[in-house]
């Protein structure tokens, strides 16, 4: 049987915060930005509502029907950087922005902002594919697989590319398997783990 898939509103706001809090808790780069389990525990989940927020505004989340997974997708225009920087525009100030309403005494989280927006392709039009997240009970089971290819089956048939960052060396080979290939570059967090940016030609 196929997934049953929606699109997520802002009825679903406290839902997705807590998929991605949950689904990112092991995460390595979620464990750079806010090291240490407590720390991470209490703060973490603000970071992830301030992404829910912008996606909501500006992209699409879709969600399994039964509420145990989604993805946030962001459809950015050539020039654009993703919504990396907080308000889905771009520049230093942005990234501060983030910083102050999410933690405001950890600079990681504007760091990574600003790492990223820099690392966001500029050149073309696509959908990025920012957070995916399942819940960790239902991890394993093609959620995510269906939830991506739901909207890469889009992509195909308007021949718009699609970009991520892969955070850990095991998800590269679930996006491979769905078309995306490394860029040639990796983002190196200081003293902490890398996320590598993939890149995924329309197909047909």
């Amino acid at each position: 049987m196929g997934v049953a898939i929606r699109t997520a509103g802002e009825s679903d706001h406290e839902l997705v915060v807590r998929l991605l809090d949950e689904a990112f808790q092991d995460d390595p780069v979620s464990g750079w930005v806010f090291p240490g389990d407590d720390y991470r525990r209490a703060t973490h989940h603000r970071l992830m509502a301030a992404f829910t927020d912008i996606v909501l505004a500006e992209g699409r989340i879709d969600i399994t029907a039964e509420g145990t997974a989604c993805a946030l997708w962001l459809p950015v225009p050539a020039g654009g950087d993703g919504g990396h920087s907080g308000d889905g525009g771009t520049g230093a100030d942005d990234a501060v922005r983030l910083r102050q309403s999410v933690d405001p005494a950890n600079e990681r989280v504007e760091w990574i902002a600003r790492l990223m927006a820099e690392a966001h392709p500029a050149d073309r039009a696509h959908e990025y594919l920012w957070m995916i997240g399942v819940t960790p009970a239902r991890q394993g089971e093609g959620l995510g697989t269906a939830l991506v290819q739901h909207v890469l089956d889009r992509c195909d048939r308007e021949g718009v590319p699609a970009y991520l960052e892969a955070s850990s060396a095991r998800s590269t080979r679930l996006y491979e398997r769905l078309g995306f290939a490394p860029t040639g570059r990796t983002l190196d967090l200081p003293d902490g783990p890398s996320m590598w940016p993939m890149w995924r030609e329309p197909r047909g």
